[in-house]
């Protein structure tokens, strides 16, 4: 009897809020996770742990997410550890926040690197080593609909996410490999609340339909659909933000 091949992922940014409920929510799922990490070793170490502990399979790997060698490195590694590479979630981006006119250049010009190169990058990976069946979720923003003043180097880069999205959907024609971009609304992580007093976020929170900031959770239960059941939803972007935008 033929072993069943283990399906892989591997998810960017998996120290993370976003990143770490994926990574976890895909190995409830019995998906071999990579959890990726770019400057917190430590916390996507645990986050590896967790999942080998709940009777998972994980590793955690590291690099910069815009550099070829690295990512390619990471690749390797989900392939030496599980076979292949069945789904690819790309979480890993930086938000720095500052009105246009006060923006400094060189930070504009770390968002693209980091959210725009980083992107292409890990997608360029994706396209090539995907196997049949697989996922690419990449992950966009509903600030791209919201317009808040302040995040126009975040919103810039996250727009060309949005227009790569069917792009690679249609150039993997044949393949049987889905392309979906997620678009988180306010969430609750430690990157949304940094520098925003309470009483701001309780204003955000209040302004959803929903009576609430969105949780992790409810991000990785979307991402977890695009990777597995959802095969007929593809080159979309999904505004994951209980009606915010």
């Amino acid at each position: 009897m033929e072993e069943q091949q283990i399906r892989s992922a591997i998810v960017t940014g998996a120290s993370g809020g976003i990143g770490r409920a994926v990574a976890e929510r895909l190995a409830s799922d019995g998906v071999a996770v990579v959890a990726h990490y770019s400057g917190n070793r430590r916390r996507a170490e645990e986050v590896a742990e967790t999942i080998r502990a709940a009777g998972g399979r994980s590793i955690a790997v590291g690099g910069d997410v815009a550099d070829g060698a690295a990512m390619g490195a990471l690749f390797d590694a989900a392939e030496e550890a599980f076979g292949g590479v069945d789904v690819v979630v790309h979480t890993a981006g930086i938000m720095p926040l500052a009105p246009l006119a006060e923006l400094d250049l060189d930070v504009f010009d770390q968002v693209q690197r980091t959210n725009v190169r980083g992107t292409a990058v890990v997608a360029q990976q994706a396209a090539r080593r995907v196997r049949p069946g697989g996922a690419v979720v990449l992950f966009s923003t509903s600030i791209t609909r919201l317009q808040s003043p302040g995040y126009a180097a975040y919103a810039m880069s996250k727009g060309a996410v949005e227009a790569l999205t069917l792009i690679l959907a249609r150039e993997l024609r044949g393949r049987d490999v889905t392309v979906n971009t997620v678009a988180p609304g306010p969430t609750d992580t430690p990157l949304f609340r940094e520098g925003k007093p309470q009483q701001l976020i309780d204003t955000i929170a209040g302004l959803n339909p929903m009576g609430r900031l969105g949780a992790p959770g409810d991000i990785a239960d979307v991402v977890a659909a695009l990777a597995g059941p959802l095969r007929w939803v593809n080159g979309q972007v999904l505004y994951a933000n209980g009606g915010a935008a």
